[in-house]
């Protein structure tokens, strides 16, 4: 039967209170707010003995972001941040999602509720089956459960038609072990978060550097001359980075921010827990605040380039270093002859800033050797995301500034584990290495064909061509863009499976049939035949180290997320596989033995994660050593977007809250920027909301325009706020529904979130 679920958030509004927008990040305010979160869902004590286990040696890695920890002594107060608090306080609630909970509420009843109100039904406790003929859950053993999944894999007429989505908090060993099950299938559709955010990333420093991960490390940051924060804001997405910065900026370093809107994170910093900052006032990061335009960057760089140029040009080898790119990189000439091609002053139009401030941005990195720039969603989540990161690597090659102390790339990851997933193999485009190296382990013989990204498997699952849909993690609904087609597209699946420890709108927007799996969460104690086991996660910055949970389970019918792929294996392909699946998850040294075997970097992967700060895996680019056709690093030549939008329309670029962590919804606070209690709304500039006739707290609804075609979002509340003149930002996933499907990043396919046409239409 056809469930009548709704598959976007509700359109009606909370009560929303504005006040001033504020100045400082953390401080007092952040550990009130940490304590409040606790208290709701588990208790400040309780909650207190968790979080002396999070991020310290010995102990659990947060489930939150990707974000280092210090490889030397760590803080005995804690390490972690407002939002790390947030998300163990979600996965130790008290709250139980139970059999009897599914059975008073349909799936068409909760699929009404905000996002918000799903994911504070609390944990999940027990197997569930959402039967074809069926609107309510039922419990379901374990085993039954493998079975129906077995059945619909086994039923495929070609592995293609089944989709393994990962999120970026599944660890290592889980990871290996779905990639695995995905290869003995026969398919490489493994599609994962990264697909939505740092995909471009990957792409762009691939083909420059020859590795599609950063170059720094922790202490890179502290000794930089000058640190570039582009597209991000560190404040609410990634807050332990301000600590980073904070050093930098004591040992004399200069900060940078750029993005359409200010962001108290990059303003002033107040750590917690130290008694000076408290006393006085905190820590000023930014030494400057380009407010970029919306997809401006490249103009701004290239402009800065074009400065840095003529100093060099005026002492030459004083500005660029010569040797490093005589010995290291090709396409020099090719860019400087492209720059001198191109237009200052029109540079300079396009980006939004004026001309004063970018001489002022390049006279740092004229003067200054050790530059690191980071970036996150904000550069990546364009049509030309990969060229954004090509240019900014132009910028780091021509000062030298890769692979020296202080200096180089810093994508900002999120999930904590994101790029250890693609590390051990979750790729829907594996090298022929990886997979010549699993077949000679496990004696099969994996897919070369590559399979579905997560654009890719939207469209797949839209033209019927996917029958079984596996989620380990995540909450595919509501992370992925054009929200109508994808939740359609979910529902011609024959099989959904998500394996969560939450309840979230995935749970409810299903195929014909669908399963709940529950797991463990990170804090929680994983024992298995042979005693307490371990997983390991890589961080931002690629240092593998353990996770270990101590805590008692949520319930005891959860499972670890190996057991439950072990689960899934031992159904689908019984006794005649070639896998050993049961010596994999009675200990878990016999996944990393593997893991140690297949893929290179890892060489004694059971004794030197033991080593209490664990390892580096190695970076060529950190070594100047890239791994590119030619091994010399790339300068590129990437022209200034000309994507503009008809004349009274906006560019609408989708952002987070800070009560909020990707699709997990904490609180209805943005406390940061001044907006409290409810998140249909849009920012907007205010002499843009002059030139329309509109006043604060007025509704409007979107319409956005894509080659054609449009897409609707209603009721959202105008604010008046510092964003950049013709851009709007508005929370997701409220507004994912206006991502067409189509409008993505060349090469990497990532959703083109941060650039949206929109149509406003008054009320």
């Amino acid at each position: 039967m056809k469930r009548n679920v709704r598959i976007v958030p509700p359109e009606n509004f909370e009560d929303l209170k504005l006040t001033a927008r504020k100045k400082k990040a953390a401080g007092i305010p952040a550990l009130v707010s940490s304590l409040q979160h606790l208290k709701k869902e588990i208790g400040v004590w309780q909650g207190i003995k968790r979080l002396n286990k999070m991020n310290q040696k010995g102990g659990f890695d947060c489930a939150g972001c990707a974000w280092p920890d210090p490889d030397g002594k760590r803080s005995s107060l804690g390490e972690y941040c407002e939002n790390g608090v947030k998300a163990l306080a979600e996965e130790t609630t008290l709250k139980r999602v139970t059999p009897a909970f599914f059975a008073a509420h349909s799936v068409e009843e909760m699929s009404n509720w905000t996002d918000y109100k799903i994911g504070k039904s609390g944990r999940i406790t027990a197997p569930m089956y959402l039967a074809a003929d069926r609107s309510h859950y039922e419990p379901i053993s374990w085993d039954k459960a493998f079975e129906i999944i077995a059945q619909h894999l086994q039923a495929l007429s070609s592995p293609n038609e089944a989709v393994f989505y990962t999120s970026g908090r599944t660890s290592n060993e889980a990871a290996f072990m779905y990639q695995l099950l995905a290869r003995q299938l026969g398919t490489n559709n493994l599609p994962d978060c990264s697909n939505m955010c740092h995909e471009s990333s990957g792409k762009g420093l691939g083909e420059t550097l020859g590795i599609g991960k950063g170059s720094v490390t922790l202490e890179d940051i502290h000794q930089a001359e000058v640190v570039v924060v582009i597209g991000q804001n560190p404040g609410t997405n990634h807050p332990r980075m301000l600590t980073a910065l904070a050093k930098c900026k004591k040992n004399g370093g200069k900060v940078v921010s750029i993005n359409p809107i200010p962001e108290p994170g990059l303003e002033c910093f107040v750590n917690p827990q130290s008694v000076s900052d408290v006393l006085t006032g905190g820590t000023s990061i930014a030494d400057q605040y380009l407010q970029v335009r919306i997809n401006g960057d490249v103009a701004l760089l290239k402009a800065a380039m074009i400065l840095m140029l003529e100093a060099e040009e005026k002492q030459p080898g004083t500005v660029f270093d010569l040797p490093f790119l005589e010995e290291h990189c090709e396409g020099y000439e090719a860019l400087i002859a492209d720059l001198k091609q191109v237009d200052f002053l029109d540079a300079v139009a396009e980006s939004g800033v004026s001309e004063s401030e970018i001489r002022q941005f390049a006279a740092l990195l004229i003067q200054k050797k050790k530059i690191i720039i980071c970036w996150a969603m904000g550069i990546t989540q364009h049509e030309n995301g990969v060229q954004n990161i090509r240019e900014i690597v132009n910028i780091l090659l021509l000062k030298g500034s890769i692979g020296k102390v202080g200096a180089g790339t810093c994508p900002v990851r999120g999930h904590s584990n994101v790029q250890g997933d693609r590390t051990v193999g979750i790729w829907e485009a594996p090298p022929e290495l990886f997979l010549s190296n699993l077949d000679k382990e496990f004696n099969i013989q994996s897919p070369r064909a590559h399979g579905y990204d997560v654009v890719h498997a939207i469209h797949a699952m839209h033209q019927n061509a996917v029958k079984v849909f596996i989620a380990m993690g995540g909450n595919f609904i509501s992370a992925t863009p054009d929200s109508q087609l994808t939740g359609e597209a979910i529902q011609n699946c024959d099989l959904t499976v998500q394996i969560s420890t939450k309840l979230n709108r995935s749970h409810l927007v299903t195929g014909k049939e669908a399963l709940i799996l529950p797991c463990l969460s990170r804090a929680e104690e994983d024992i298995q035949s042979s005693g307490r086991q371990f997983v390991t996660v890589e961080n931002s910055m690629g240092v593998v180290h353990q996770s270990q949970g101590s805590f008692e389970p949520a319930s005891p019918h959860l499972k670890s997320e190996p057991a439950i792929v072990t689960g899934i294996a031992q159904a689908t392909f019984g006794s005649s596989s070639t896998v050993n699946w049961s010596q994999m998850i009675d200990n878990y040294d016999t996944i990393r033995n593997h893991i140690e075997t297949v893929i290179g970097g890892f060489e004694n992967y059971n004794q030197r994660v033991r080593q209490p700060e664990g390892f580096y895996l190695p970076n060529c680019a950190r070594d100047r050593k890239f791994n590119t056709p030619s091994k010399k690093a790339q300068l590129t030549i990437n022209p200034i977007p000309k994507r503009t939008v008809k004349p009274g329309h906006f560019i609408m670029m989708t952002i987070r809250t800070h009560d909020q962590y990707n699709t997990t919804i904490y609180g209805l606070d943005d406390r940061y920027r001044g907006i409290l209690n409810e998140r249909r709304v849009a920012l907007m500039n205010q002499e843009d909301m002059k030139t329309l006739g509109l006043q604060n707290k007025d509704i409007i609804h979107f319409i956005s325009h894509y080659k054609g075609e449009q897409r609707t979002a209603k009721n959202f509340k105008v604010i008046a706020y510092d964003i950049a003149k013709g851009c709007i930002g508005t929370y997701f996933p409220e507004t994912n529904a206006l991502v067409h499907i189509d409008n993505i990043a060349k090469k990497s396919n990532t959703p083109a979130s941060k650039f949206i046409e929109v149509e406003i239409i008054k009320t």
